[in-house]
């Protein structure tokens, strides 16, 4: 009867996509773009789409060729003949499994070397997009461009491109054989073909609308498993007695799912009776019909026998073929929404002159500077933040007018209120954000005149919560130098007063760290941050809120190995606590975004200013609770 497995079943799958898909708005040139794309796989898209039309070809032959078997037994045939026609079939058969090993083996090829082509891509390109970026966007939207729209993306020139010419094939060589065997029955078979694809329609909208609703709970079962199976998460969760209140809400979302499994499983299986009474009915009219001409001598037996076992290879064709917009634009809006993100232009990126940073001790400058965080426009996608419109609003200034100089060899300090901006200053220097106006030089070049890679080799950071992959502490100090071995791993982490700590751990430097480095307190995080940061060995350091949030033992720790990273460096500090920055060679004082005050501790706390008023306040609290440190 109808293969289930084949174009009938695919058919049903296609009913179930968004029929706002049809009415997306494809991009000017498009196809075209498409089309570049696929050119480096155009011969193996070639013999692709030839093993499917001969299989095609194939499928309508073999029928054929049964009736003229029929015809030869029920006349007087010769023994030979029907001899070498079932040959002529066993060698159809044996050709049609060759063809859709290679089938299989091309579409396989060019389908695995797209999405290898488009994950490399996309991922490379978002590896290149700024902080702002990453800041505005859903990880969990990013996550699915790399995986569901390039699949989807891929099948565009696998299942739909072979479903499409297949089909499109089948259906013209069916219905032209069935025609010239006998026009009145292959008319009266078609006319079951609306009863059919009517009411399927029908279901397909219905089964759409269910399918949406159950990917929404499942992105939301997802979302919620990201966050409460994390470190963060699953603590939040245990310190405020809330397990049952987790597991009632994902059980409410997962029993809904359970019902729309059950009831799109029983919407698909009447589509697939449907399907297979339909062809089942018009078989029996071909018999019945065929029977009654046969016997009055219009047709022959081979040719009812031809006829019905035709009939089996056109419905499921001619459903999927019903539904082939539906496919070709979900195929289409995925390299959409792939090429989306590949158009996202970088907001920060070499120029075209660019030139490695200038040799010697480092010096940096900030001349007049002036920085406004990126508009959403600059750096996002609607799409990507789960909203309708990008903010058009222009952000406020941040920085305004900045300027001072960290000489060689000595360390600033940057302090002042919270959202003074401290850190967006300290970011400037290796380029996370550019300046929207003025200068930041290093060693008297613009860093926006320097190559990316020259300068992250010379400036290395510390920031308040160091991140760690979910790795080994190898391969997390290795990030810091890719050829460093054992022995200067080892010594990297004796300079940040570490190793004593890793060496009590059974596997050493092969410990998995956990997730963000959660197996480690924050000191000891802080200070394996240090030791990758003595890996590197920059030129300049950049160490933001390093000691935040310590216990005085684990501060204590930290400032010797603070020490270490920070010798015959130049360095650039920014700390809340002002205690740990007495002894640098200058403090400026940020208020506002601008500079408000600058020189030595003795002479800010004198001068009874901000940084006076900032140093009472922590040395009043400080010594008036001191436990608490």
């Amino acid at each position: 009867m109808v293969h289930m497995g084949g174009p009938g079943f695919r058919a049903m799958r296609s009913m179930t996509r968004d029929r706002t898909l049809a009415q997306t708005k494809l991009t000017k040139g498009m196809f075209r773009r498409i089309v570049r794309f696929a050119a480096p796989y155009r011969r193996d898209i070639s013999v692709f789409l030839v093993t499917v039309v001969l299989s095609a070809a194939i499928g309508v032959a073999t029928p054929v060729l049964a009736g003229d078997v029929v015809n030869e037994i029920t006349g007087d045939g010769d023994r030979g003949v029907v001899v070498r026609i079932a040959v002529l079939i066993g060698g159809l058969a044996v050709v049609e499994a060759l063809l859709s090993l290679a089938n299989r083996w091309y579409s396989a090829k060019v389908g695995e070397g797209m999405i290898y082509r488009l994950r490399r891509e996309v991922f490379g390109h978002v590896q290149s997009m700024p902080l702002a970026f990453f800041s505005r966007t859903q990880t969990g939207a990013l996550v699915s461009r790399l995986n569901n729209d390039v699949l989807g993306a891929q099948r565009a020139f696998t299942s739909t491109l072979s479903g499409l010419v297949s089909n499109a094939i089948a259906v013209v060589l069916t219905l032209a054989v069935m025609l010239s065997q006998s026009w009145q029955i292959t008319l009266l078979s078609l006319v079951l073909v609306p009863v059919f694809l009517i009411p399927a329609r029908m279901v397909g909208r219905r089964l759409a609308t269910l399918t949406n609703e159950s990917f929404e709970l499942n992105a939301s079962m997802n979302a919620q498993m990201t966050e409460r199976f994390g470190v963060g998460g699953a603590l939040l969760v245990k310190l405020f007695g809330r397990p049952q209140l987790e597991v009632d809400e994902f059980a409410r979302r997962a029993d809904r799912v359970r019902s729309i499994g059950v009831t799109t499983a029983m919407y698909a299986r009447t589509f697939i009776v449907a399907l297979t009474m339909v062809a089942g009915l018009a078989q029996a009219v071909t018999y019945g019909l065929g029977g009654w001409f046969a016997l009055s001598g219009t047709l022959t037996a081979g040719t009812v026998v031809t006829l019905a076992l035709l009939l089996t290879r056109l419905y499921g064709p001619l459903t999927a073929l019903s539904n082939v917009r539906v496919d070709v634009m979900s195929a289409l809006v995925s390299f959409q929404r792939v090429f989306e993100v590949l158009d996202l232009e970088p907001l920060i990126t070499d120029a075209p002159d660019a030139r490695p940073v200038p040799p010697g001790p480092v010096e940096v400058e900030f001349d007049d500077v002036v920085f406004r965080y990126p508009t959403a426009s600059q750096v996002s996608l609607a799409s990507l933040e789960d909203v309708a419109r990008l903010e058009s609003a222009e952000a406020g200034t941040v920085l305004d007018g900045v300027s001072f100089t960290v000489r060689p060899g000595t360390v600033v300090a940057l302090v002042g209120h919270s959202g003074a901006g401290k850190t967006t200053t300290s970011m400037l220097v290796p380029r996370v954000y550019d300046v929207a106006s003025g200068a930041v030089r290093i060693n008297g070049q613009d860093v926006r005149d320097t190559t990316a890679q020259s300068l992250k080799d010379t400036v290395g950071v510390v920031t308040q919560d160091s991140h760690m992959f979910h790795d080994t502490i190898r391969a997390n100090l290795a990030y810091g130098r890719l050829d460093a071995d054992d022995e200067a791993m080892w010594d990297a982490l004796e300079r940040a007063q570490i190793a004593p700590v890793i060496r009590r751990l059974p596997d050493g430097l092969d410990t998995v760290v956990g997730e963000r480095g959660y197996r480690f307190s924050g000191g000891e995080k802080q200070r394996l941050a240090i030791a990758r940061l003595l890996l590197k060995s920059p030129g300049m350091v950049i160490l933001d809120e390093a000691t935040a949030h310590l216990d005085s033992e684990s501060e204590a720790a930290l400032q010797v190995a603070l020490s270490e990273a920070l010798a015959g460096r130049t360095a650039l500090v920014i700390a809340h606590r002002l205690s740990t920055v007495r002894d640098a060679d200058e403090i400026v004082v940020l208020h506002e975004g601008r500079v408000a005050e600058r020189g030595s501790h003795e002479e800010l706390v004198a001068r009874g200013g901000i940084y006076s008023e900032l140093y009472r306040t922590q040395f009043t609290r400080d010594t008036a609770t001191p436990g608490d440190r």
